[in-house]
């Protein structure tokens, strides 16, 4: 899947997302600097990409903006060297909603996918 990974999450999680077999970006690739999270969101929707974030912000754009977007993956409370294993779980278990537009939240002890409203 192509991945595109927030400023905020831990650089080393894209070796372990393209280990297994995932396109990944990172803001950094894209913009250089952070842009904001409305262009962040914006921009991997363009490039049909899931954000993997931490960032809670996200999911209001989304849910209560109803800015587009092509998937959203939040990790919260995942240790930096486990967000990239934890991400690619992730998107593993829940591709298919994913792509179509879903958001999975990953707690530690849980996950919460909430689909695209239709």
């Amino acid at each position: 899947m192509n991945v595109l990974l927030d400023s905020c999450v831990w650089s080393g999680a894209r070796g372990a997302l393209a280990e297994r077999g995932h396109d990944v970006l990172a803001v950094a690739d894209v913009w250089g600097e952070d842009p904001g999270d409305a262009e962040i969101l914006r921009g991997a929707h363009d490039r049909r990409r899931v954000l993997v974030t931490l960032d809670k912000d996200f999911g209001e754009l989304a849910i209560v903006k109803g800015l587009p977007h092509a998937g959203i993956v939040r990790l919260v409370g995942i240790r930096a060297r486990d967000q990239g294993p934890v991400a690619a779980q992730a998107i593993e278990l829940h591709g298919e909603p994913l792509a179509a537009g879903a958001i999975v939240t990953v707690e530690a002890d849980r996950i919460r996918v909430r689909s695209k409203a239709p």
